[in-house]
């Protein structure tokens, strides 16, 4: 069947990203309860999320020599190995956040080539199933938000009924659950892989050189980096401290920290669905900036002027929504102007640029918060990610965001 690609992929991205997600709640609860400390528990965040930048950034040559699903693969089955060495710590009665940081180091390293191979993989995905780039990337973002969810609830369940520990065992049956639909879903898509004469380190520096070039001589897709990095610096600061803090602080138990998180993705698998539908025939730069208005701003602002969940759950629901219409957009913009050839250098080096700033979301939420409070800190990042959700207005590459190019050449 010409669609089971695709559908092997959005399984794929459910396990490892719900996977993710659980995790992403889980660690940042565990060092918060058995610490205390906020400042602890943005360190535990950038443990995971500089390797993971780092090894994203230097995986691009790999995955266009390798081939992207063969990486995806091996990386899924060892990030399945290594996340496992936490709970298993944890039982133990062995685990201590100077432990726990270089596990989480170590899964960031596994996990990022994983990532961008998943990524990588979109093109020949929607070739062989003769779909648009939109619509492709639209179903993945539909999954991408449906993992966001179901890793979400798990983890406030989980978290609530086993402990935070326990609970990452789930996060390595997710990672396996991911490399089988690979293994048996993907074998009739061939990445185009990169041809060399000499081993696979003799042209790493070229083929880097190569991915970069591609990259910057592009004014939208460095325009676009540069704005992604700092919405996820923002994005991190808020799933790692700032909406743990607050849960703690309105006297909530860990449970809410998966539910808010579980409402604003619930509503974003919907808007996704819908982008996946639409995406193609509406304004591109008007729905870009709604959403990210809606995907930051709006949800932090709310909590950080009300505590009345009876407000806060239809705000996440409408924002989430909005949200969705990102994905869609984001990965047509990105499939549309790589060229095929340098596909994995530039989807690698696009996604560690984007997350560059990322590993010090939780510091950066720590430290405000530690000498702030909890809601000025929501409400100063509510507004500095409303600045940077309103840049393309003003930026000029991304007026012509809404043309489609033909894919050049890599020289």
């Amino acid at each position: 069947m010409k669609q089971t690609p695709l559908v092997a992929l959005a399984i794929a991205t459910v396990g490892s990203i719900g996977g993710t997600r659980l995790s992403a709640i889980a660690i940042p609860w565990l060092v918060l309860s058995t610490t205390n400390s906020p400042l602890l528990t943005g360190l535990a965040g950038l443990a995971e999320m500089l390797p993971y930048v780092l090894a994203k950034a230097l995986s691009g040559p790999f995955i266009d020599r390798l081939g992207a699903r063969r990486i995806a693969i091996w990386c899924d089955w060892l990030s399945a190995a290594a996340v496992s060495i936490i709970p298993l710590l944890y039982l133990a009665g062995m685990l201590s956040v100077w432990l726990l940081l270089p596990a989480v180091a170590v899964l960031g390293i596994l996990r990022a080539p994983s990532d961008a191979a998943k990524q990588a993989l979109v093109p020949e995905v929607a070739e062989t199933g003769k779909l648009s780039l939109e619509r492709v990337t639209g179903i993945l973002g539909t999954s991408n938000r449906l993992a966001g969810t179901l890793g979400a609830a798990g983890a406030g369940v989980l978290i609530a009924s086993l402990g935070a520990g326990p609970a990452l065992f789930a996060n390595a049956a997710a990672f396996v659950i991911s490399a089988l639909a690979l293994v048996f879903g993907l074998r009739t898509v061939s990445t185009p892989t990169t041809e060399s004469g000499g081993p696979i380190f003799g042209n790493y520096r070229a083929q880097m050189a190569e991915g970069w070039a591609a990259f910057s001589r592009d004014p939208i897709l460095v325009a676009l980096v540069a704005m992604l990095a700092f919405t996820g610096l923002f994005d991190q600061a808020y799933a790692t401290v700032l909406l743990p803090v607050w849960v703690r602080s309105a006297g909530l138990d860990a449970s809410w920290v998966g539910i808010l998180l579980a409402v604003f993705s619930g509503a974003a698998i919907a808007g996704a669905a819908l982008g996946a539908i639409f995406a193609e025939r509406l304004p591109r730069l008007a729905m870009y900036i709604i959403g990210f208005i809606f995907a930051g701003p709006v949800p932090m602002a709310t909590l950080a002027f009300s505590s009345a969940l009876w407000l806060i759950v239809p705000v996440l629901l409408a924002s989430g929504l909005a949200a969705g219409f990102l994905n869609p957009i984001i990965g047509a913009l990105l499939f549309e102007r790589i060229p095929k050839p340098v596909v994995g250098r530039v989807i690698a080096l696009v996604g560690s640029l984007t997350w560059v700033l990322i590993p010090f979301g939780g510091i950066y939420a720590g430290l405000l918060t530690d000498a702030t409070g909890i809601l000025t800190a929501l409400a100063v990042t509510a507004a500095l990610y409303c600045i940077a959700a309103l840049s393309p207005a003003i930026i000029p590459a991304f007026r012509t965001i809404g043309s489609r190019p033909r894919v050049r050449p890599a020289n």
